[in-house]
């Protein structure tokens, strides 16, 4: 059975077709197949949300993951990211929980507030 999916690494967005035997056709570059095998055997995503700042009333930090995480942790890293909090000043890149999950991926700021 073929698998059809598209190629997000880059703006072309490739229609990759992945067969029984792993072997992928439709993309333009190496980074495709890369990627379409990946999806198939491991598939990864960045999270990007946002915690509380609990010092400025109505205010939120917007926050990301490091790195990638494993697609099927990304409930139990949402229900840790709407736990957290953080207090105002906040700077880019700033950690607010450290590896989560135990999957050597950081939780870090992307939104300075004064």
């Amino acid at each position: 059975m073929n698998k059809e999916i598209v190629c997000i690494v880059c703006p072309r967005g490739c229609n990759l077709i992945i067969d029984e035997k792993m072997e992928v056709t439709g993309n333009a570059c190496p980074r495709g197949k890369a990627y379409a095998i990946s999806e198939l055997t491991h598939p990864v995503r960045m999270i990007t949300s946002s915690v509380r700042v609990t010092n400025r009333l109505e205010t939120l930090a917007s926050v990301k993951t490091s790195d990638s995480i494993p697609k099927d942790k990304i409930m139990e890293v949402m229900d840790i990211i709407n736990s957290l909090s953080v207090e105002a000043p906040t700077h880019i890149n700033q950690i607010v929980k450290k590896n989560v999950l135990g999957l050597g991926v950081d939780i870090l700021i992307t939104k300075k507030i004064d």
